[in-house]
């Protein structure tokens, strides 16, 4: 407890800054509750130090945005020595939930609260539906035993539709800006956007395809990495239509799916390559979005850039 004149167990005071008065003031930033569940980002794939740096990266995107946010990373197929397996982090969040509870207790705090609620929020570093891997992730959830709360993948979103644009256009495939004069001589007409998690997966990468289609005034197909010819049938359905120069937008974030996979199949459909998604900034703030949106504090999701 605190009183006007100082705190009363020795601990430091919060004290919140004076509002800047008026019709036009500035609205307070959002900052993380104070016992807010953590956010532990669920990271498909094999570990390795460039998936490690990639995630640290999007969390850190997150913790800008959300200052004192508690984020920590899970692997999926981590294990517990270098990179910690998703169960292990949340056993850890968990006991030190309850560790910070006792130690307050101990120190006389008044007015403390026994924790209650999801321990952390599960957050996949998928930008779309796939099934299989959801499924092992709800598992290993289980299999902590802790409460923890599991949202959807990121996508679709108008921020992945920006993201691919700029991924596209890093690799000289499409224009930055349709409103700049300038043109880019190896631009493709035709994108087929490649995901992975089947028939669901390639419905909701559509959506978000849709989205690229209109800022790149191109047609745009979605197909299924991890289905046998779907890319080259999608990349002959283009080509019929009318389209010569196709480039395959990963859908992807980049650790869900093994490179090599990408690189055979934009050969097979006989077309150039961007990157995937990677640590975007959107995707630290979709998965923030996340965050906030299960905990009911997020007022609305991120908006996606104009399309120019």
């Amino acid at each position: 407890m605190s009183s006007p004149t100082g705190p009363a167990s020795g601990l430091p005071v919060r004290m919140p800054r004076p509002r800047q008065p008026g019709r036009h003031r500035r609205p307070e930033p959002l900052v993380a509750p104070e016992g807010a569940p953590a956010l532990v980002l669920a990271v498909p794939g094999a570990p390795s130090a460039a998936t490690r740096s990639l995630a640290e990266e999007v969390v850190s995107i997150a913790r800008s945005e959300l200052p004192g946010l508690d984020a920590r990373i899970g692997y999926l197929d981590g294990d517990d020595s270098e990179f910690l397996t998703l169960r292990s982090v949340l056993a850890i969040a968990a006991e030190e939930r309850t560790a910070r509870y006792e130690q307050a207790v101990a120190a006389g705090i008044e007015g403390v609260k026994e924790p209650d609620g999801p321990v952390a929020v599960v957050v996949p570093l998928l930008a779309g539906p796939d099934n299989a891997l959801l499924r092992r992730i709800r598992q290993s959830v289980m299999d902590s035993r802790v409460a923890a709360d599991l949202t959807d993948a990121l996508g679709p979103h108008p921020l992945l539709a920006e993201a691919l644009h700029v991924r596209l256009s890093e690799a000289g495939l499409a224009r930055a800006d349709r409103a700049r004069l300038f043109t880019v001589a190896t631009a493709a007409d035709g994108i087929i956007l490649a995901s992975v998690g089947g028939d669901e997966a390639v419905q909701a990468a559509g959506i978000t395809g849709m989205l690229l289609a209109a800022r790149l005034a191109v047609p745009v197909m979605s197909a299924a990495l991890d289905q046998e010819g779907s890319i080259s049938s999608v990349a002959e359905q283009l080509r019929s239509s009318g389209s010569q120069q196709l480039a395959l937008a990963p859908y992807l974030i980049g650790p869900e799916i093994d490179a090599g996979l990408l690189a055979a199949a934009a050969e097979e459909a006989g077309c150039a390559t961007a990157e995937a998604l990677g640590a975007y900034p959107a995707i630290g703030k979709l998965a923030l979005a996340k965050y906030t949106t299960a905990l009911g504090i997020a007022p609305q999701q991120p908006q996606g850039a104009p399309v120019r």
